[in-house]
């Protein structure tokens, strides 16, 4: 799982010219659109540092997300109307390739930003899935993209917990706001979230996540020091420790007793009109819930008659809910220890690197490692999920792996899995993104959900092409996953537009899928928290793979895979308009 910010939109339009690219590129650096986008990207940053430090931007890191307050919220609702008025007097009939591109793209993610603020997203600021919370841990345990290589880097560190202080309280007034207005989270999500705040209330600086710099100080900091070392660990205990545990007395004493029982986006006011929203970003296509509720409930009939025909491969005396309950069960398809799961996944992903040459012929310059999910963000965390390369190349991709709860990681799904989140799935897509030269960082450091997910859920699809799969129970990791990708279709439709419930959800995909319960659940409670996100992995499949049928059937015997999968990349994410008709615009070059 990639996920896609907000802020990236639907967009409409056609490129003609921009499919003939590649990664050597350098035509557009000094056009009036992207020194437009150049200069949008960088002041966005005051209003994002810690975006900054994601992809490497330096003189942000002591810095943090401003307050949530009205004044902020009017100045950025500013900023985005006055890049659209900027854009708005650009003439883009004078406009061709890649510059014409931006300009769209552009345009629309303006038009999207402003539409969003009709919807009151700042009253349900913290989530269990990407609060402000859990992402100041991260940066703050030394594991993430936060650096601490020398004394200034921990000074920054310091300043920004000041911000994130500040931040957490107007997090608080917020979310009374919510608690006015009806707009509150519900009970399965608030009850999630108090234990994450809950661990970082600990009596021994020690045994802070925060305290983990200090026990990796640089060999640069030296024991003269020692002022900084004990403004740090004050810090912990005066500024770090007491935010979390305002936010967490909020929750238990005024939060929880004002949360919602119902979980889906229509139960709020504006849901329904909210939620078409949310469709239209993560898709960036014109679909309703009842079509896309639909189009999931035939692919989980479709993929349960594969398993089903896996059940009778390896010879299972039973019917499908005795094999599913086999392959949850059966200690055979499960490690015993945390290490030898990152190990498994290690040796996975040197078999699938000795294969990817069969289908591609560009290949991304970072690498990409396997990791565990950090301890304090795991009970909580997807079983799976991958963090971009920074793009100076000091850092590489992370291919994280949830070690939280081993039976929620079986043996069958780890070649499907590793294909996904790392290669060739979002690992090439992002990092070779961020490495295409002349594309302006509004576009390397951006994206679609239904691009970089669809992409990722393709990529799944050309595993037995690539040699994999040839273990009926690998297969059937294959047709778990998609499976899941389908029940999602379903289950998310159903929870915000058709009043369905959270345990009704939960037995859906348990009756349709060997998925652990414990796994269906923070599944479900990630669909309430992000709606539609869940929605573009498949539809964005589909559109690849309609892309791939397409050219295959135009071209015949001239259909080349690895300059396919060469064009689907090498420019970006894109909306799915804009990526057909950019490609059967390169088919008809081929002929």
């Amino acid at each position: 799982m990639k996920l896609i910010p907000l802020s990236i939109a639907l967009l409409g339009g056609l490129i003609v010219s921009a499919c003939q690219t590649s990664t050597h590129r350098n035509d557009q650096s000094t056009s009036p659109v992207t020194q437009l986008v150049n200069d949008y990207s960088q002041q966005a940053l005051n209003f994002n540092p810690i975006r900054a430090t994601y992809i490497g931007v330096r003189g942000y890191n002591n810095k943090f997300t401003p307050v949530l307050s009205e004044e902020n919220r009017a100045k950025r609702l500013q900023f985005e109307k006055q890049y659209l008025d900027k854009a708005n007097k650009i003439n883009q009939n004078q406009l061709k390739g890649q510059d014409l591109l931006t300009y769209k793209i552009f345009l629309r993610d303006r038009k999207m930003a402003i539409g969003a603020n009709q919807f009151k997203f700042y009253m349900l600021p913290i989530n269990q899935m990407y609060g402000v919370h859990n992402q100041f841990a991260q940066l703050g345990s030394a594991d993430g993209s936060q650096p601490f290589n020398n004394a200034q880097d921990y000074r920054d560190f310091i300043q920004r917990a000041d911000g994130f202080s500040d931040w957490m309280d107007s997090a608080i007034s917020a979310m009374r706001q919510g608690i006015k207005y009806g707009i509150v989270q519900p009970k399965p999500i608030v009850a999630k979230i108090i234990p994450q705040i809950k661990t970082h209330l600990v009596d021994d600086i020690n045994q802070s996540v925060f305290y983990v710099p200090l026990k990796k100080l640089p060999k640069s900091i030296t024991h003269n020091e020692a002022a900084l070392i004990k403004d740090f660990e004050k810090t912990i205990t005066q500024v770090i420790i007491p935010a979390y545990r305002r936010m967490y007395q909020f929750l238990i004493d005024e939060y929880q007793p004002a949360a919602r029982d119902s979980i889906g986006l229509s139960s709020l006011p504006q849901g329904l009109k909210w939620y078409e929203f949310m469709i239209k970003t993560h898709t960036t296509l014109n679909l309703t819930a009842d079509e896309i509720h639909q189009y999931g409930k035939q692919e989980v009939a479709r993929i349960l008659e594969e398993m089903n025909k896996v059940k009778t491969t390896v010879q299972f005396n039973g019917n499908m809910a005795e094999f599913f309950n086999f392959l949850r069960n059966d200690r055979q398809f499960y490690f015993n220890k945390k290490e030898d799961l990152i190990q498994a996944y290690k040796n996975v992903k040197h078999k699938i690197e000795k294969t990817l040459p069969q289908l591609f012929e560009v290949f991304p310059k970072a690498p990409y490692e396997v990791r565990a999910v950090p301890d304090f963000q795991a009970a909580s965390a997807p079983g799976a999920s991958y963090e971009g390369p920074a793009p100076d190349g000091s850092r590489p991709g992370i291919f994280y792996i949830n070690t939280h709860n081993l039976k929620s990681q079986p043996k069958f799904i780890m070649e499907t899995l590793s294909i996904h989140e790392a290669a060739p799935g979002h690992h090439f897509q992002i990092a070779i993104q961020q490495e295409v030269k002349g594309l302006p960082n509004y576009r390397k450091f951006g994206g679609y959900t239904v691009f970089s997910e669809g992409w990722a859920l393709y990529a799944e699809s050309l595993g037995k092409e690539l040699g994999l799969f040839e273990d009926p129970y690998m297969w059937y990791g294959r047709l778990v996953d998609e499976q899941l990708r389908a029940m999602r279709l379903v289950v998310d439709t159903g929870m915000h537009a058709k009043g369905w419930t959270r345990e009704q959800a939960i037995e859906f995909m348990l009756a349709n899928s060997s998925m652990a319960r414990s796994d269906v659940e923070a599944e479900v409670e990630r669909y309430i928290v992000i709606p539609g996100q869940a929605l573009a992995y498949k539809i964005g499949q589909r559109k690849i793979r309609e892309l791939r049928e397409f050219g295959e059937r135009t071209l015949a015997d001239k259909f080349d895979i690895k300059k396919f999968h060469t064009q689907i990349l090498i420019d970006g994410g894109l909306p799915m308009p804009i990526l057909e008709e950019k490609m059967k615009a390169w088919f008809k070059t081929q002929n």
